[in-house]
């Protein structure tokens, strides 16, 4: 018993000055680097892993030189073995609390509340995703350090290695979604084809890459729902980055108009409309009449914004202005359906009138030249060349008979 007391008090003085020393060293270091971005950082990430770390291994070295080897041997090697797991768990929380501090410090210098921050997103991401691969490492690392202190798993290492390659092939075809889904990750970390806060199409939403792990993608859509999907999806199929290059993008506007619609003076509209316009970047702002068929005239509005948001809001805006401005000024223009009333006989330009007397009708060798795709002239004829052939002759549908 008195044994037993010597080593709780041991454990406990030694538990009390680790704990006192961490402090000293940590307001220490605190003060002395005020100024300096790294040295902040490793104090805040690192304190209570290195209060846990040093306290442990103050209470393991406080249990093994308090007991002898012949008092209480069981107990005193069940509590040493627990306090080594205890170091290694403390020491890879250390580890691990170093490693997200040099990142923190790392991702310090790439702002991405700025304008232009298309390299600080790239930087953010590929940092976020090795953050996550170090700490799934230093885990399975620790894991396997901790089972292999134990005497029955190493005994087991040695057949376990003979056997490597079979639970290799196995695990990898148990695990090929999930593998599949790891390296997709780190490709798209790596290929720079999607970073954080990128906008992007997918599956017919848009929205911006929230989240962006080793194992999946969350889509943060327009309407502030969220898409998941697994990252195998970015590299197996093919998706719109609005933000690849940079956040300036075009956006198109369209509109059914009648033809006698004045096309110039829409122009114009268009025009004013986007220079009183905070939404628009000045870069694109153009107005074309893209189709002419049936009884519409079909109009397209192409204008350009620094943003996603911005070009949305921008095309209901000039969907919204333009379609008043048609209403309002042109009203002549708005889509209608012509039909003619009455008989052929009219005198208006647009109905048939008989002739009064018969026209003679052209022969064939009268045809103009501009009245035939094939022949009539050089063009012609050498289209005619490449579709038919200057060899080839039509063959008789019946065989000629032979004259006896």
């Amino acid at each position: 018993m008195q044994s037993y007391l010597t080593t709780i008090v041991a454990a406990l003085a030694a538990a009390a000055i680790a704990l006192f020393l961490v402090e000293v060293v940590h307001r220490a270091t605190r003060r002395l680097g005020r100024r300096s971005l790294l040295m902040t950082e490793l104090t805040d990430h690192t304190h209570r892993s290195f209060q846990v770390a040093a306290t442990v291994v103050a209470v393991q070295f406080a249990v093994r030189f308090s007991t002898g080897y012949a008092v209480g041997t069981q107990w005193r090697r069940v509590v040493l073995h627990m306090l080594v797991l205890a170091v290694i768990a403390a020491a890879a929380w250390l580890v691990a609390s170093l490693l997200v501090a040099a990142e923190d410090v790392a991702l310090a210098r790439f702002r991405v509340d700025v304008p232009n921050n298309r390299h600080a997103r790239r930087v953010r991401t590929q940092v976020v995703m090795l953050r996550r691969l170090t700490i799934a490492v230093i885990v399975i690392l620790t894991v396997g350090v901790m089972l292999m202190t134990f005497p029955s798993v190493r005994g087991v290492g040695a057949g376990v290695l003979t056997s490597a390659g079979v639970v290799g092939v196995v695990a990898a075809l148990a695990a090929q979604s999930l593998l599949g889904n790891v390296f997709a990750g780190l490709q798209l970390a790596f290929s720079d084809a999607v970073r954080l806060d990128d906008v992007v199409v997918v599956e017919g939403e848009w929205g911006r890459i929230e989240e962006l792990t080793l194992s999946y993608v969350v889509v943060q859509i327009w309407d502030d729902r969220r898409l998941i999907l697994p990252t195998s999806y970015f590299t197996s199929k093919p998706f719109q980055n609005w933000t690849r290059t940079e956040a300036a993008v075009l956006g198109t506007a369209e509109f059914d108009v009648d033809w006698s619609v004045n096309v110039q003076a829409m122009r114009e509209e268009l025009r004013r409309l986007a220079e009183s316009s905070d939404l628009w970047d000045g870069r694109v702002c153009v107005l074309q009449v893209t189709d002419a068929t049936g009884g519409l005239v079909k109009v397209r509005a192409l204008v350009s914004a620094a943003d996603a948001g911005s070009l949305w809001d921008l095309r209901c805006l000039v969907r919204e202005h333009l379609v008043g401005w048609v209403r309002d000024h042109r009203p002549t223009a708005l889509p209608r359906m012509r039909a003619e009333v009455g008989d052929s006989s009219g005198a208006l330009p647009w109905q048939s009138v008989q002739p009064r007397r018969p026209v003679r009708r052209l022969t064939d060798t009268d045809v103009p030249d501009d009245a035939r795709v094939f022949g009539g002239s050089d063009d012609g004829t050498a289209r005619s060349e490449a579709f038919i052939g200057p060899d080839d002759t039509p063959t008789p549908t019946h065989p000629t008979p032979t004259p006896r």
